[in-house]
């Protein structure tokens, strides 16, 4: 992206010396990572409703225009940061089976990773209620890209004979799936882990597909 013009005369007038407080204008692939982080830790640090873009870019020692101009609002920008930093993801997972592919999910996940994430969205559940534009973020940016994830990997389970077309199960898997995610902490009072998630997958969702 093209360096703010506050950015680039500063750059100029400088050189290639940079003040320890002074903003960032170009976004390469590791600033970009790294803001998106910063997003999340604000997140879990003061909520939704609390977190600013001043707060964000101050933060990442950002301009507000720099944010604006690449993410053009709050909504967009959290549901970005959500799906570049979500450890694991159905699109690449395809072991020849569908109980190789629900393993192979639950060997990618991280229990420190999950306990953050798993405060991370139920604040945010709660949040999409007063946000309709949260919502569709949330939808268009991280949830629709893994439902299309998760809807591939079990067609191909159709494909290979494992699970009947009219399974009705089918379509509940991804309820299935975020229930546990979400309803583990409020039941156990502990975060969701691997052990957990493998027994679930094994003993409710395969069994609810009869595989």
């Amino acid at each position: 992206m093209a360096a703010a013009t506050h950015g680039a005369t500063s750059a100029a007038t400088t050189g290639p010396h940079r003040e320890p407080g002074a903003r960032r204008s170009r976004l390469t692939p590791e600033r970009e990572a790294e803001l998106y982080a910063a997003v999340l830790d604000l997140l879990r640090e003061v909520g939704y409703e609390s977190l600013t873009m001043d707060a964000v870019a101050t933060r990442t020692r950002s301009s507000k225009a720099t944010l604006y101009r690449q993410w053009g609002n709050k909504p967009v920008l959290v549901a970005r940061a959500l799906r570049h930093t979500t450890p694991t993801g159905f699109a690449d997972i395809d072991t020849g089976s569908l109980r190789g592919d629900f393993h192979e999910l639950v060997a990618r996940m991280n229990n420190h990773q999950m306990e953050q994430d798993s405060a991370l969205m139920r604040g945010l559940i709660h949040a999409v209620h007063n946000s309709p534009e949260l919502l569709q973020a949330l939808r268009e940016l991280f949830i629709d890209p893994e439902l299309t994830g998760l809807n591939t990997l079990l067609a191909r389970s159709v494909d290979r004979g494992e699970i009947s077309w009219d399974n009705a199960a089918l379509n509940y898997v991804p309820h299935m799936l975020l229930g546990a995610l979400i309803a583990h902490q409020l039941i156990e009072n502990r975060p969701v882990d691997q052990r957990f998630m493998s027994d679930y997958v094994n003993t409710v969702v395969l069994c609810a597909l009869g595989v």
